[in-house]
């Protein structure tokens, strides 16, 4: 075997450090020993990635072996003459990484497609877990896997070679720039205007505003052809033309709107130019005397046939429909080449009573200025002239069908734009220089000498047009919509080029419209449309699109009133424009990462500008069709956005929303701190937050829309298995926190112990000036069965709250807010449920394709049927007795009592017992409770500790004070027996409740003692028991108090206690609040941080 691994390859300074070598491995050692000895080392050639090397891999390869590397792809293209990584059949070849075999893969495409895609599988790599952690012992490695896998080949190389079989065999019609773009933009844009109003209106504004109205209209188009380009080139583009384009820029809502006014419009103007069709043709068979019935009716009938024909031409597929296509730009071009032939031909007396007199000088500058007449101006001409120079998205709309839509959409647009405007100046400065205004159409109206002239350009070519100033004539640019035939060199090519505008812009229409409908469909944003996405035949065809455009082209020709539908699907079009050109704007202006458009030749402002000149254009072709078009968008906008859609396309929007989230975040650091501004803002250690709802719900109610609220879990165990579980729930997590409508954010951590955990989230959540200043947590309730380092961790996170400077509340409700037991038994129930019903499903489809007849078929039938029947309710047995066995667990109570904050409080109270100044926290989290919905019918009772001699004076230093901050309450309370001893019954049991956690040292020898302190120092010594004697009075005593006065309120916010870090013990501070808060209603103990939070100074 042959191989060159030694390390100078890599240490060689000239060589590149991007290298991929190809390795010969043979196991004919004789062979290779002869091929070596005697012969100059194998050449290893460097992988280039310069410009020179045009982005192409240059692989070295042995003499002879050349053919074999010949197909090679670079650019992550697969091809079927791609470099396998074994050759059975001579030697063994694969590429290795950088030099070295390893499973770290080298970039491929594959990795980054879609799962869907149609291009290519989508591969999986390595893991970065697969890639850190050691290689498990028991893999066996085949030869050659580590190569395949390095190379992206693996087991699905082979998948991928089926789907390409798959995707040969289907035979999908794709379109190049030049037939699937190029072509049906110029036949969408040269449509009837170019031969029956260009002239017109070159005669109404002249040579000089008739170009400028024509670059005008240019202008916005290839504005919108540039903006259309950058989007196309910025990643790979799909089927939906304009609708995926700008939903995947600006999103659901925008595209959603756009795309459905979009694809009618679409529907609509198929209607329109078989309509101009049908005129043209009516207008021939009129002049013959042949008509069917009458005008009106004969265009319906004309209008019917041609949409059935269009319509079979489109079904049939869309090859088909490109090569009627190509048949009708040949006949367009025919046609407009006819006419310039047309102007160089000598013109005759009849055409020159007519007005045409081929190129004079003296014409051309008559008609370089503008003579508008009939009440119309710039803009009026301009508004009907720009329908015409619309149509350039007819390549675009059918994205899906093109080979490379990236480099076919930029170039086929804008060569299109750059052509038909080419012609629409060329026409229109021909046919003002060659025909005047205005003429009578009589041969005899010749300049007789002796008679005055008006002095026009007619009089000194020897015509005499002056009575056309004080009568109407028939002939001349404005008055003659058929000049362009009478210029022609034959006539009739005209009719054909009209015939050819029309046909081939109602097929691109009735293409369009479909396609750009099917896309919609298939998102799925609107819900009751989804039936229309489903395609049919090799290239996935709308069939039911097709059907629903014919029906609604057929219900205008045969009902509608064209002229007035006309302005409202022009500026449909140009509505879609205007969000194109603002989608390149959005995505350029938000700076995302993601936004690398191949086609460089853009710019935001143009494109901003650009979407503004769209929006001015609607108002000038149609004020009020202008308004019918945004109030359109706008009601489908909001549908869409209360809908909600669940896509995620990685929209311009998106990046915009973090921009602005990033821009504001900053701007508040700059920004100080007052008490005015204080809000509380929470780290609630709710675990997973639908494990604890209730904790959540109270959290939620005081920060919704006014603070930050963060649900914390902390993960303990070990590393490996807790990191990987809390990467796979995070989004699951905030998910759930989305859909059930909390505003909160969710966080995890994964620590040695669950105080280690929560210490990194209380120092490094948050962001700047938004980080959380309070700490919610539930009871501990299982405190005294529960493990000495479990209750120091509990104890320790309130210490470490106040050292780290936040306040704290504690909450406890009877039931306890931990329901994972309830949510287990739902789940397993739900299973079951689905099994039964998947079991039922399956014993039906069985029973029903039971297709023999007979007597055996029929004992068949009979005997399936009975064993489902068994099946079943054996099923269900095993779900009763699921139920009956969880009916204890399955406590009704606690799904009550987790849902309690979610109902609206009835009338009732909020008992404040403030008795000791915090700062005063313990009265605002009270206060922004009551200005919420559901507990606004809570009225704030005060509790606060005073002497009895001075009850009055108390209460009213307390009114003053709630009144300078502005907090209205019911009632005050002056407690005066706080310091009282409690009974003995309340008493004895807080003595029997710290038993089991007591030292008792006084009753042993000194050595005993300090032996069991030093085995069990979390125990309460009977040293600690007795200086904290008053202190553990108090708290039994306000028990009994709380008790008294509050045992019927709404919800209880009690000053929390204090323990003084090292000096009480965690078992007798968990005894102090399990004495304090038990038996009651909900009840928060809150504690500030002894900074204020209110201030009566405005």
């Amino acid at each position: 075997m042959s191989m060159n691994n030694s390390p100078n390859v890599f240490l060689d300074p000239n060589a590149n450090r991007f290298q991929v070598n190809i390795i010969n491995e043979s196991h004919d050692n004789n062979e290779t020993s002869q091929e070596d000895v005697g012969s100059d080392p194998p050449h290893y050639e460097e992988t280039s990635f310069t410009d020179e090397a045009h982005n192409r891999l240059r692989i070295s390869y042995r003499q002879g072996k050349r053919d074999l590397y010949d197909n090679f792809l670079q650019n992550g293209e697969k091809t079927e003459a791609s470099l396998h990584p074994y050759d059975t059949h001579t030697k063994m070849y694969y590429l290795q990484t950088f030099g070295h075999n390893t499973v770290d893969p080298v970039p491929k495409i594959d990795y980054y497609r879609n799962t869907g895609s149609v291009s290519g599988n989508k591969l999986s790599r390595p893991s970065l877990l697969e890639i850190h952690e050691q290689l498990a012992k028991n893999i066996a490695v085949s030869t050659g896997s580590v190569e395949r896998v390095a190379n992206g080949e693996s087991t699905a190389g082979d998948e991928t070679a089926v789907s390409k079989e798959e995707e040969n065999k289907t035979g999908f019609v794709k379109f190049g720039w030049v037939k699937g773009v190029l072509v049906r933009c110029m036949l969408n844009i040269w449509g009837v205007m170019l031969f029956i109003r260009l002239s017109w209106i070159v005669g109404q504004a002249g040579i000089g505003l008739g170009v400028i109205i024509i670059l005008l209209a240019t202008m916005v188009t290839s504005i919108t052809g540039l903006s259309t380009s950058a989007i196309a080139t910025n990643g790979f583009v799909r089927g939906g033309g304009a609708y995926y384009l700008i939903s995947r820029s600006l999103g659901p809502e925008f595209g959603g709107s756009i795309g459905l006014i979009f694809a009618f419009a679409n529907a609509v103007a198929v209607a329109m130019y078989v309509v101009g069709f049908a005129e043209t043709v009516v207008e021939l068979l009129k002049e013959s005397d042949t008509l069917m019935v009458d005008e009106s009716n004969d265009i319906r009938i004309i209008g019917t046939i041609t949409v059935v024909c269009l319509l079979s031409i489109s079904v049939a597929g869309m090859e088909w429909e490109a090569k009627a296509q190509v048949i009708l730009l040949v006949v367009l071009l025919v046609a407009i080449a006819n006419f310039f032939i047309g102007t160089v031909i000598p013109t005759n007396n009849e055409k020159k009573a007519r007005g045409f007199f081929n190129y004079q000088a003296s014409i051309f500058a008559e008609n370089f200025g503008p003579d508008f007449r009939s009440g119309e101006g710039f803009f009026s001409v301009f508004a009907i002239f720009f329908p015409a120079a619309t149509g350039i998205l007819a390549g675009a709309n059918i994205s899906g069908d093109l080979k490379d839509p990236q480099g076919a959409i930029p170039k086929g647009t804008m060569l299109a734009i750059l052509i038909t405007t080419v012609a629409y100046i060329g026409v229109a400065v021909c046919v003002a220089s060659c025909v005047v205004r205005d003429a009578t159409g009589n041969i005899n109206d010749t300049v007789v000498p002796g008679m005055s002239c008006n002095g026009s350009s007619a009089c000194s070519l020897g015509y005499d047009f002056s009575r056309c100033a004080s009568q109407p004539c028939d002939y001349g640019l404005m008055n003659n919509f058929q000049v362009m035939s009478m210029v022609s060199g034959f006539g009739p090519l005209i009719t054909a080029g009209i015939f050819s505008a029309t046909l081939s812009s109602a097929l691109a229409s009735l293409v369009s419209a479909p396609k750009v409908f099917q896309a919609l469909c298939k998102d799925n944003i609107y819900k009751g449309l989804h039936f229309f996405a489903k395609g049919y035949g090799k290239n996935n065809e709308p069939i039911r699109g097709y059907v629903l455009t014919f029906i609604i082209a057929m219900a205008f020709i045969l009902i509608a009133e064209l002229n007035t539908i006309a302005p409202i699907i022009s500026n449909f079009f140009l509505a879609s424009y205007a969000l194109i050109n603002f989608s390149c704007f959005h995505a350029s202006y938000a700076k995302s990462p993601g936004w690398r458009p191949a086609f460089r030749y853009y710019n935001m402002w143009v494109s901003l500008f650009g979407a503004l000149l769209c929006c001015a254009v609607m108002f000038v072709i149609n004020w009020w069709a202008a308004l019918i078009t945004y109030a359109i968008e706008l009601f489908l906008y909001i549908y869409v956005t209360y809908k909600k859609p669940e896509v995620n396309w990685g929209s311009s929007t998106q990046a915009l929303y973090y921009i602005n989230a990033l821009d504001s975040a900053l701007a508040l650091t700059t920004v100080e701190d007052h008490v005015k501004n204080f809000r509380p803002q929470c780290i609630a250690l709710t675990g997973a937050p639908m494990i604890r709802p209730a904790l959540l719900d109270i959290t939620h109610t005081f920060t919704k829309n006014n603070g930050l609220c963060i649900c914390c879990e902390v993960y303990t165990g070990p590393r490996k298995l807790c990191v990987k579980e809390m990467n796979s729930g995070m989004a699951k997590k905030q998910d759930w926190l989305t859909k059930n409508k909390r505003k909160a954010f969710y966080a995890a951590v994964a620590a040695d112990s669950f105080r280690d955990g929560v210490k990194s989230l209380l120092q490094a959540s948050g962001l700047g000036r938004m980080k959380p200043n309070t700490l919610v947590i539930g009871f501990k309730k299982d405190w005294r069965n529960a493990t000495a380092t479990q209750v120091e961790n509990y104890v320790g996170v309130i210490h470490d709250a106040f050292d780290f400077e936040l306040g704290m509340i504690i909450v406890r409700i009877s039931q306890g807010f931990d329901i994972s037991q309830v949510l287990q038994v739902q789940e397993e129930l739900e299973k079951l449920e689905q099994e039964r019903l998947a079991l039922e499903a399956t014993i039906k489809e069985n029973y029903f394709e039971e297709g023999k007849s007979g007597i055996c078929g029929f004992f068949r039938k009979a005997s399936a049927l009975n064993i489902s029947k068994h099946e079943t309710t054996k099923k269900e047995s095993t779900i009763n007795t699921m139920q009956s066995m969880h009916v204890g667990e399955f406590n009704q109570k606690l799904l009550e009592a987790s849902t309690q904050f979610k109902k609206k409080q009835g009338k009732g109270t909020i008992d404040i017992w403030w008795l000791f100044d915090d700062g005063g926290l313990t009265i605002l989290i009270p206060y922004i409770l009551t200005i919420r919905k559901k507990w606004k019918n809570c009225k704030l009772r005060i509790f606060t500790g005073g002497k009895v001699n001075r009850i009055e004076e108390e209460k009213l230093v307390m009114a003053s004070l709630l009144s300078k901050f502005r907090i209205k309450f019911a009632d005050i309370n002056i407690i005066c027996d706080i310091n009282v001893k409690p009974n003995k019954e309340s008493w004895k049991f807080f003595e029997e409740m710290i038993e089991p956690h007591r030292l008792h040292e006084s009753c042993k020898e000194i050595t005993t003692a300090e032996k069991l302190k030093r085995e069990a120092p979390w125990k309460i010594t009977d040293a600690e028991l007795e200086a904290f004697k008053e202190k553990s009075y108090r708290q039994v005593r306000l028990n009994e108090l709380l008790q008294e006065h509050s045992r019927a309120a709404n919800l209880i916010v009690l000053s929390l206690p204090v323990a003084r870090k090292g000096v009480v013990s965690d078992y007798l501070y968990m005894a102090w609040l399990e004495i304090l808060s038990k038996n009651l209603p909900p009840i928060l103990m809150v504690r500030g941080n002894h900074k204020n939070v209110l201030t009566f100074y405005s």
